[in-house]
């Protein structure tokens, strides 16, 4: 009868040391832009299983997840200390742990260092699992009436006046339409240049997109820089349409 237990023991022994460590996964998780209705299925449920939530902003975060009655582990992840954030978390996952990066609002790595994690989860073969959902720059995009096959995101308007002239020149030139984040001081130089230099393309400015308040403002940039005043201090984003054909055709005429 010993002999027998022993052998068991023995098997048992040799399954559990064959059998590699659990790697954790790193899931990249969207999250609404405004409305906190826009959180999918799929990413709730994610976000309830995890064991570490890394967050550009753990206070708007935790605010989602009260929301929805999610009761998770909150860590920030960014702005300051990012090797030492990526270090604890990929340690974390080695470890097993599943962990969920969300950004404050929108889809994570679109204009925020979420890249960095993902490329050194990559290096470590860590699985890395999208669970897309809600992103402003296919909101305003998708809202702009303007040809959508394709289009150029410049991420974050410079603050400078010289550089955020210098981005639209080139934005002016694409023949796609190119996308941009923007604040109230620089949305405000962006509509006085384009004003200048482009008096006829075609803008849109979507500010709040999905909340209440949500404002979409298409036209001309001295047409939608008239209702400016009541959208300072908001952060929006801007859509400056293509090169016209007319313009094209001049252009390879040179």
């Amino acid at each position: 009868m010993r002999a027998k237990q022993s052998q068991q023991n023995l098997r048992a022994t040799m399954t559990s040391e064959s059998q590699p460590p659990r790697i954790g996964r790193l899931y990249v998780v969207a999250v609404p832009i405004g409305h906190p209705d826009d959180l999918t299925v799929r990413a709730i449920r994610i976000l309830r299983t995890v064991e570490i939530i890394a967050s550009e902003d753990p206070n708007v975060t935790q605010q989602l997840l009260t929301h929805h009655q999610i009761h998770a582990t909150v860590t920030s992840y960014g702005p300051s200390n990012l090797k030492e954030k990526i270090r604890v978390l990929l340690r974390r996952l080695q470890q097993g742990a599943d962990v969920a990066l969300v950004s404050d609002c929108g889809s994570p790595l679109i204009a925020d260092p979420g890249h960095l994690l993902v490329a050194a989860a990559h290096v470590h073969r860590i699985p890395v699992v999208p669970v897309p959902g809600p992103s402003a720059v296919i909101a305003a995009l998708t809202t702009a009436g303007l040809p959508c096959d394709s289009f150029y995101f410049l991420g974050h308007l410079p603050t400078s006046r010289a550089r955020i002239a210098r981005c639209l020149a080139d934005a002016l030139m694409r023949e796609i339409p190119t996308i941009v984040f923007c604040t109230g001081t620089s949305v405000a130089h962006a509509l006085r240049t384009l004003t200048i230099i482009a008096p006829r393309r075609h803008v849109v400015l979507a500010r709040d997109l999905t909340r209440s308040n949500e404002r979409i403002l298409c036209g001309t940039a001295r047409q939608v820089s008239q209702h400016l005043p009541s959208l300072v201090g908001q952060d929006m984003t801007l859509v400056v349409g293509k090169m016209p054909m007319m313009m094209r055709s001049k252009k390879s005429l040179v």
